[in-house]
């Protein structure tokens, strides 16, 4: 992930909570501002990764969250669990759920197919791109609207899993999510100083014993 000059990097502190934990996986609920993997730059190695790596000298990455994204983070505790949940990810048989609060009112449900590309003029920015971007696509299901404060509480589902899709999506139909500083037109003006995106559920059938597993992690916003 490549990071703004002017960017000052100041992760939570509070201790990574463990939601599941077997011999092969381990899945913890990264909170928001926590880079999921270390950066290139010592100030930034601080990140969920490092901390599973203290406990689990042998553990990998199966698949990552952005910084600005809480919720459930899969690690493999060793080399074999690595490739077979690697399978699973690319077989597209592990189910995620997100949920965010977006601007506006959205329909009730939907999906959002557009191709991205990275704008490399001004990363980590992606853009739609419909001759070059790849294909991706984001099923959405409104779970509720709030007049007052005009923001509507949806489920995101990508099929596809392209870098910032969820949060370029939302913002390509017109609903960007709130406190989202790269696609939002005024994040400051949600209430809390983070972005609405959290990863709130994952299942998967166990790669090795083959027991249908399924997570939660509550949405705190």
């Amino acid at each position: 992930m490549a990071l703004n000059d002017n960017f000052i990097y100041t992760p939570p502190q509070q201790p990574l909570e463990i939601l599941y934990e077997d011999d092969d996986l381990v899945v913890v609920n990264k909170p928001a501002g926590l880079l999921s993997v270390m950066g290139r730059l010592p100030e930034h190695q601080d990140s969920a990764y490092l901390r599973v790596l203290e406990k689990y000298p042998s553990a990998k990455v199966t698949h990552r969250l952005d910084m600005a994204t809480s919720g459930l983070l899969m690690f493999a505790k060793h080399r074999d669990a690595e490739v077979a949940v690697s399978k699973m990810f690319q077989a597209r048989t592990v189910k995620k759920y997100y949920e965010a609060l977006v601007q506006g009112k959205i329909q009730a449900e939907g999906s959002v197919e557009v191709p991205l590309i990275t704008d490399w003029e001004n990363r980590p920015r992606q853009m739609v791109h419909f001759e070059l971007g790849k294909p991706a696509k984001t099923l959405f299901q409104s779970l509720h609207y709030d007049a007052e404060t005009d923001q509507s509480r949806v489920r995101l589902e990508p099929v596809t899993g392209r870098s910032h899709q969820l949060r370029v999506h939302m913002m390509h139909i017109g609903h960007p999510i709130m406190g989202d500083k790269l696609y939002h037109p005024e994040p400051a003006k949600f209430h809390l100083k983070r972005m609405a995106l959290h990863a709130a559920y994952l299942a998967f059938q166990h790669p090795f014993h083959q027991q249908n597993i399924e997570i939660h992690a509550e949405v705190r916003f």
